[in-house]
């Protein structure tokens, strides 16, 4: 009799985890979603699942976290949300061929060396895609950790924003992922946008930021895209470091604090159709950066238009509009630097020149420069004279004698009119 009620006892608790499990997977007829209602124990569900299919969590509030360990697709319907338990990730994926799409997702830990992160994908789970998500007060939104060929699209991802922002994690960070792809989405408050380190052969495309320290951040990526993005109120636009081949188009910085756009350790790359404003810095600063073409950007209202600066050399700057920066370039150097290419030059608002054969070209060179600029920079205590008669006498022997000139940025083929390009929107 006693052995009997155990064998019941063990059937009824059988019997009980047969039936939690089995809302998840009752009345599903083969290649349609899975319906997942709240409260059903959700990795019992992915347990439960065969490679390839698809789990729909219905309105209302799921349990984390998970481990996608299978190839199998999550979604959610609307208001469907996936809470983590303040501890970890909430989504961990390990494995290749995982959709992450219409989730809600929050609740992760905030340990930055563990990579606590809404969706964190190892580098054993290559081609994740994880679209139209929100990731809502996570330390990280997604991270690829050497998941190559992810792409990340058309999520909202929402910082957290009861940290110092050198705690915070980032929106989207990339480590080791050759060809994955950040595209459409929309990423506020944190550290960076998106934080990308020793990669290649990634694409960044209209994406927006606002609220962040960088925007975009590159360490060690090289033969990548950086176009058609959005950044408003960062510390620092488009921060690009140590990186070779980059084509960066077509992108807007507006009001960005320190800099719109940093090539730091930049080489070989393309920078154009680009448009900063109203940086109360820096529109573009260039540090050790050679053999860059800088072609056909929009410079407009920074406290410096470019600071040219650490023996950045061969580099092409033509074709660009400097309009209404309060310096257009800070060089301080004996070297004379040529920015004009095969007969064109830049466009600069505050150049009163003349063009008597109507050839678009300016009948004079043009320095943004002079020996008091030189002067100021190498020795600020001598803004107190800027107003005095010394600097009036500079400025008279040096128009008398233009050997007197510094070195620095000359201009031969200035622009009369801006380039034609939209500034940016």
């Amino acid at each position: 009799m006693t052995i009997s009620r155990a064998l019941l006892g063990l059937c009824l608790r059988s019997l009980v985890v047969a039936m939690a499990a089995a809302p998840a997977v009752a009345g599903a007829v083969a290649g349609e979603p899975i319906p997942i209602a709240p409260g059903i124990s959700l990795q019992s569900a992915i347990a439960s699942a065969e490679p390839g299919d698809v789990l729909r969590l219905e309105r209302g509030r799921h349990q984390g976290p998970v481990v996608l360990d299978k190839p199998l697709t999550l979604v959610g319907d609307e208001g469907a949300v996936l809470l983590g338990s303040g501890h970890g990730s909430v989504i961990s994926i390990t494995v290749p061929g995982v959709t992450v799409k219409g989730l809600t997702i929050r609740g992760s830990g905030i340990d930055v060396p563990a990579m606590d992160s809404a969706i964190l994908v190892a580098r054993t789970a290559p081609g994740a895609k994880i679209f139209d998500n929100r990731l809502d007060g996570n330390l990280f939104g997604v991270y690829l950790h050497g998941a190559g060929d992810s792409v990340v699209k058309d999520n909202v991802i929402v910082g957290r924003r009861d940290l110092r922002m050198s705690e915070a994690g980032n929106g989207v960070s990339i480590w080791n992922a050759p060809g994955a792809k950040v595209i459409g989405n929309d990423i506020r408050f944190g550290r960076d946008g998106i934080f990308v380190n020793t990669s290649k052969e990634n694409e960044f495309r209209d994406n927006r930021f606002t609220g962040l320290r960088f925007a975009i951040h590159y360490m060690y990526t090289h033969d990548s895209k950086i176009t058609g993005n959005r950044s408003r109120g960062n510390h620092v636009g488009w921060a690009l470091m140590y990186s070779d081949r980059l084509e960066v188009r077509d992108n807007l910085s507006e009001g960005d604090r320190d800099h719109g756009l940093l090539l730091n350790y930049v080489n070989d790359s393309v920078v154009t159709g680009n448009a900063v404003r109203s940086s109360e810095n820096k529109c573009l600063f260039i540090y050790n950066a050679h053999r860059n073409r800088i072609a056909r950007n929009w410079f407009e209202g920074c406290l410096i238009g470019i600071h040219f600066t650490a023996g950045s050399e061969q580099n092409q700057v033509f074709g660009n509009a400097f309009v209404n920066n309060q310096t257009q370039v800070k060089y301080v150097g004996s070297r004379i630097v040529e920015w004009s290419y095969q007969g064109r030059g830049n466009y600069w608002s505050d150049n009163a020149a003349f063009d008597l054969n109507g050839d678009g070209i300016s009948d004079r060179p043009y320095r943004p420069n002079d020996i008091v600029d030189d002067i100021l920079w190498r020795y600020p205590q001598a803004k107190l004279l800027l107003n005095s008669p010394a600097m009036d006498v500079l400025r008279y022997a040096q128009s008398r004698l233009p050997a007197l000139y510094p070195g620095g940025v000359r201009d031969t083929a200035p622009l009369m009119r801006p380039p034609d390009m939209r500034a940016g929107s």
